[in-house]
């Protein structure tokens, strides 16, 4: 219970910063005292997002030697292969990634999430398959989270030098 309501307070820290950083303003006239209190809560959120994506993860003994993935992944100007259209800071991509995870645990389904969500050219039509993989074949960040991964399970937010992931594990 106490991670789903820091997870929901970060969600809504997520919503507020999305907001302002697409240029977008508080409906109903909202004071100083409030925004500035939004910021706040905007930069714990931003914080805490980046903190969980760095996370380092132990490589257990009882892996299996390869495993089918799908990802979502938000991109950010200056990630690794980024292109120019891009314009979205770490932060804004991090908080990004973070609302889809937010989606998937509400229920959408992980193609609809990949549609809408993910940066990386053709994850639409693949729903953000990248088929089997061993570890020497992603960033080791990558493959941390998606070999600790039960069958069926979403990671949490990842970060490599491509940017934030979701990672499905699909066997």
């Amino acid at each position: 219970m106490k991670s789903a309501s820091r997870r929901h307070a970060r969600f809504l820290g997520a919503l507020v910063v999305t907001t302002f950083a697409c240029g977008g303003a508080p409906s109903g006239g909202a004071s100083s005292a409030a925004s500035a209190a939004s910021t706040s809560s905007g930069q714990s959120a931003v914080a805490s997002c980046l903190a969980a994506a760095d996370a380092r993860r132990a490589r257990k003994p009882s892996e299996p030697d390869r495993i089918s993935v799908k990802h979502i992944l938000v991109k950010y100007a200056g990630a690794k292969n980024a292109p120019a259209t891009v314009t979205r800071t770490r932060e804004q991509a991090c908080l990004r990634a973070e609302e889809a995870l937010t989606k998937l645990e509400g229920g959408a389904s992980f193609a609809d999430v990949v549609a809408l969500y993910s940066d990386e050219s053709g994850a639409a039509t693949r729903e953000g398959s990248l088929g089997t993989i061993e570890r020497a074949d992603v960033a080791p960040a990558f493959a941390d989270a998606a070999f600790e991964l039960k069958m069926k399970e979403v990671s949490a937010v990842v970060e490599t030098a491509f940017g934030f992931h979701l990672i499905l594990r699909v066997e």
